[in-house]
């Protein structure tokens, strides 16, 4: 793999971004630190196309993701980022953030930094973070003090370089690079838009729809053009946007993606997407960045300023980082992920208990701490019955589904004397098609199991993301398709119970209406735009 990856990973040059020259002269506006209750006429405008049903797109039909039909049956993170401005050794931190990241995307990873001149660099690559930069010559090649970084999984048909962020772009006014996590449901239609008008696109990816905005704003300087460009955008977006002189930090209005502030002994200022990569460099956890803000750090003198980038909305916090993206010793959305899981496992406990149950196992890694707070509350014993084995691949690339079925032993290993004989609660913390915990039980029964019974920690998954995650389209997801019964059968354990959407609201309590639970509502806080026709592509180079 590091071979391979070797061979992919490559030091990008920035691209152009080219665009018809626009015929009204540029404007100079400033944004001021706050936040004004009146929205802009772009916004206007923005929030009524988002809110006209007419045109929203079924959620089934915009999902960009191609979800790995043999892989591990859970919804996948797309993407982490980093960032770190004030340290000589910022791309090796950022080498070590992206690395605790490695969980939010495993298919593409790349590093951003500027010199001491105010050159900015990036070497990107196919690949593990490890293998990406195996070779100190890489992280050789990105000197200076200040550095964003990505780690991706790939959306539909975008499994190439083109694609690893993050971007660099040289346009008028210098480079800009840019890492982001989320994902934007108007992209088709901002692009559509932007091509018509003569942009030029070199990827696939939603990313490079903001960088045009930014590139084709006409408001001076930096900070005005990324309010532009964000005023325009809807969905998803947690942005870390890096110059020669500064870095930005940039979260959605909705907060959907996590963004957390962090600083280091030496005054350096970090950014992540979660609070373990502050923890491994030893930066102290500050605070989030707020939805709908962005931060601005001065290389220069490490100054911290603040702005709002449009007028707050409702906070929807995506639930799913809690149940299963984040790592358990990460703080996301201000609660200590480890101390939900162990709550969503006790609440389930409370509503769905196992009473002839004789041991509580989870499905390693995520189910650990739902199935210990569901012991906890049942006074069941608990063991760790099932091993997962971290070195075995991706199951799709075995020849046959024979061998492939045979390749879910080599990944979740039975404990025989945990199990034989016994009647086992098995905790999970999510389940989106069913295809692994079918494989589970029959695990567990050919293991010698008298009993299984399957408990799992979040409601039922109905709904598709839009906002940044992995999961299959609507008709496979089986809890659409079927009942708990059917569900049951389908898997072939003795019961089955879910974590109702009720319970989860009240483990938040007050905040239960700040949460983003699309996956298991179908309540949706931003529908996607169809896009407008457009008139036929006008020249870039016409007179």
């Amino acid at each position: 793999m590091a071979a391979a990856a070797a061979a992919a990973a490559t030091t990008t040059p920035s691209f152009p971004l080219l665009r018809r020259p626009a015929a009204a002269p540029a404007t100079d506006r400033h944004y001021h630190l706050g936040c004004s209750a009146k929205p802009s006429p772009l916004e206007l405008r923005h929030r009524a196309a988002r809110l006209a049903p007419a045109r929203a797109l079924l959620p089934d039909r915009v999902t960009p993701f191609s979800f790995d039909a043999d892989g591990d049956d859970h919804p996948r993170e797309e993407c982490g980022v980093f960032g770190v401005i004030g340290d000589p050794d910022a791309s090796s931190l950022c080498y070590l953030g992206l690395q605790k990241l490695q969980h939010r995307g495993e298919e593409g990873a790349g590093i951003a930094a500027a010199d001491a001149d105010g050159k900015l660099k990036s070497v990107t690559g196919l690949g593990l973070v490890g293998d990406v930069f195996g070779d100190p010559a890489r992280l050789a090649k990105l000197p200076g003090d200040a550095a964003i970084g990505h780690v991706r999984y790939s959306t539909a048909g975008a499994s190439s370089m083109r694609n690893v962020q993050p971007f660099l772009a040289a346009y008028r006014f210098g480079q800009l690079a840019v890492a982001h996590n989320g994902n934007l449901v108007n992209y088709q239609a901002l692009r559509n838009k932007l091509e018509a008008q003569g942009s030029i696109f070199n990827t696939s990816s939603d990313t490079e729809v903001i960088l045009h905005l930014i590139a084709t704003s006409l408001s001076r300087p930096l900070l005005s053009r990324i309010c532009d460009a964000c005023e325009r955008l809807a969905g998803a977006y947690s942005l870390l946007f890096l110059t020669a002189d500064k870095l930005f930090a940039v979260r959605d209005p909705f907060g959907f993606r996590p963004l957390v502030m962090g600083r280091r002994p030496n005054g350096a200022v970090v950014f992540a997407s979660e609070t373990c990569a502050l923890d491994l460099i030893d930066a102290a956890y500050e605070r989030e960045v707020e939805p709908g803000e962005v931060v601005v750090v001065d290389r220069r003198d490490m100054a911290v300023s603040y702005a709002c980038l449009v007028p707050h909305r409702p906070r929807k916090s995506c639930v799913f980082e809690h149940i299963y993206f984040a790592l358990p010793n990460s703080v996301v959305f201000g609660h200590a992920v480890h101390e939900r899981r162990s709550a969503y496992g006790r609440a389930l406990a409370e509503e769905s208990p196992a009473p002839t149950a004789d041991v509580v196992i989870p499905v390693p890694d995520s189910g650990f701490y739902a199935a210990l707070g569901f012991a906890q509350a049942s006074g069941l014993e608990f063991q760790m019955g099932l091993i997962r084995w971290h070195y075995s691949g991706r199951s799709f690339i075995q020849p046959s589904q024979a061998i492939r079925d045979l390749a879910v032993k080599l990944k979740l290993a039975p404990v025989r004397g945990v199990i034989t004989g016994k009647s086992v609660v098995v905790v999970d913390d999510s389940l989106v098609r069913g295809t692994t915990s079918s494989k589970i039980v029959r695990l567990l029964r050919d293991a010698g199991a008298r009993e299984v019974h399957m408990r799992i920690a979040s409601p039922p998954v109905i709904g598709s993301c839009l906002y940044g995650i992995d999961t299959p389209s609507e008709g496979e997801l089986i809890s659409n398709r079927m009942d708990l019964e059917g569900v049951r059968r389908t898997i072939g354990c003795d019961s089955l119970a879910f974590l109702s959407l009720d319970k989860l609201h009240s483990i938040y309590g007050d905040e239960a209406h700040e949460l983003c639970d699309a996956c298991f509502s179908r309540s949706y806080p931003v529908l996607p735009i169809v896009p407008e026709p457009v008139p036929e592509l006008v020249s870039a180079f016409e007179d």
